[in-house]
């Protein structure tokens, strides 16, 4: 066992003593009575942005999905292996999740390739076929702040490509119905790791507001 692995399991020892040994009831309620979290979060598999640690919540309190530049793809009509949208549509179908928030990040590694690289254009990458849904996005952004640094290129692609996945969501007719129903809520946060803030999309204004 290496020294990073031998951490975690001391990592899980503290955590089975903080919760199975000191007649800490939550997990024993979870396994009882199931997960019914109230909010599902589609955010990036960045090891900096932890939902549950940023947010500060309790076992149960999330239904988390997470992958690359935290995008959600738009419904397609062929067959394949569709892991975030499974994930959503249980959440939203099954759990009967009442807010989605899309949560974006500074400093997206997904993000930052895409804009330095010019564009996902490397055949057989799975990761540049994945960022070619936000590609339009880098592309307006290069337009139409051609004089911007391109950190603040970066960072308006962030923020941009969370409305992309937004608008996404709204392709799946389980989650429009209950959305204009009133059942369910879409949210767009943006967390800029470096000054500690957590921004939220503002419909009205169209920008990114400090929560």
């Amino acid at each position: 066992m290496t020294s990073n692995t031998r951490s975690l399991v001391e990592g899980f020892q503290r955590f089975r003593e903080r919760h199975y040994e000191s007649n800490d009831s939550v997990f024993q309620q979870l396994v009882k009575e199931g997960q019914t979290p109230k909010t599902l979060i589609v955010a990036c598999c960045d090891s900096r942005v932890d939902p549950a640690l940023v947010l500060d919540c309790e076992p149960g309190d999330l239904f988390v999905i997470r992958n690359v530049a935290n995008l959600v793809p738009p419904i397609e009509g062929r067959a394949g292996h569709h892991g975030t949208t499974a994930a959503i549509e249980y959440g939203v179908r099954i759990l009967g999740v009442e807010h989605i928030i899309v949560l974006g990040h500074a400093h997206c590694g997904g993000i930052t390739t895409l804009v330095k690289t010019g564009g996902a254009n490397v055949p057989g990458s799975f990761i540049d076929d994945w960022m070619r849904m936000v590609e339009n996005v880098r592309s307006s952004v290069i337009n139409e702040l051609p004089d911007a640094t391109v950190e603040e290129q970066i960072r308006e692609c962030e923020k941009r490509s969370i409305l992309v996945s937004l608008e996404n969501l709204m392709t799946f007719s389980w989650i429009k119905g209950k959305v204009d129903s009133g059942q369910l809520t879409l949210h767009g946060w943006y967390f800029d790791i470096a000054h500690g803030q957590l921004l939220s999309f503002n419909k009205q204004s169209k920008i990114f507001e400090d929560l």
